[in-house]
């Protein structure tokens, strides 16, 4: 039985080698007609001029670091309303009381509403209609209300995946949370809550990496961030490599985030199987 243990993760670990080469290989094979390839276009001398000009990228580059720097300041205060917001959604979507019907409906209509309106447009709403009122410096700010804009939106989605993970959760640890004594209100926040924010940490940094792309439309609205630092020196210079470079802050944030998320998620599978 040993042996054949043995010879069953040996069988694997070879598999899983000429898994790698091959996928290695045909990934060097592509990117290398990529580069062979593009080049011989009719109009790659234009476009290689009008998005990837390196004396635009590096004159260009420290201003669009400056602007990004706007966008990690929204991101950040935006963060911590948006998963206190969510959480109460979450809970009060979970609430099975007939007393507390109405506070269960709340929810369902609040998540209904701000998943089912696009991003760009609450921002619009928001960001134009509110200081529309006419109120006074700062309360007419495109900063502040874009950032209202974003945390109703995205608040809507962290509870839905905050109460996925709640349903989550087996039924019997709140039958073993009364067991104890505790309350409905303690089981929550000792049993059920810290098993089911765990379970959805790989979900809600995804929804973090897409709140940092997501900054960049409060553009659309005022705030000088990257892709309106972007559009600026577009404009100025009749050339789309400035975005290229936006493009290239962007990746590198998000990239690393993104992987970790997945590497998170591989984990709970493991941990699960």
């Amino acid at each position: 039985m040993e042996k054949r243990s043995t010879a069953r993760i040996a069988f694997e670990k070879k598999q899983k080698r000429k898994g790698v080469a091959i996928a290695t290989l045909s990934s060097a094979l592509l990117i290398l007609a990529l580069i062979i390839l593009i080049p011989r276009t009719p109009g790659w001398e234009k476009v290689q001029s009008s998005f990837f000009n390196s004396d635009i990228l590096i004159k260009t580059f420290p201003s669009l670091l400056k602007a990004f720097l706007v966008d990690i300041a929204i991101f950040l205060w935006s963060l911590p309303a948006i998963a206190i917001l969510g959480l109460l959604i979450a809970l009060a979507r979970d609430q099975k009381a007939p007393a507390m019907f109405p506070l269960r409906i709340l929810g369902i209509v609040y998540t209904d509403i701000f998943r089912g309106v696009p991003v760009i447009l609450t921002i619009f709403l928001i960001g134009f209609g509110i200081p529309g009122l006419g109120l006074p410096r700062p309360w007419n700010s495109p900063y502040l209300w874009g950032t209202v804009a974003l945390v109703l939106t995205y608040s809507a989605y962290v509870a839905e995946i905050i109460r996925s993970g709640i349903e989550s959760v087996h039924e019997s640890q709140r039958g073993a949370g009364k067991s104890l004594g505790l309350s409905e209100a303690d089981t929550m926040r000792f049993i059920v809550l810290p098993q089911a924010l765990r379970r959805v940490v790989p979900a809600n940094m995804n929804m973090l990496v897409a709140l940092q792309k997501d900054v960049a439309l409060l553009s659309f609205i005022g705030p000088v961030e990257i892709l309106r630092q972007a559009g600026v020196h577009k404009s100025l210079m009749a050339n789309f490599t400035p975005y290229v470079g936006a493009a290239l802050i962007f990746l590198a944030v998000t990239v690393p985030a993104t992987r970790y998320a997945d590497y998170l998620l591989a984990k709970q599978h493991r941990e699960r199987s």
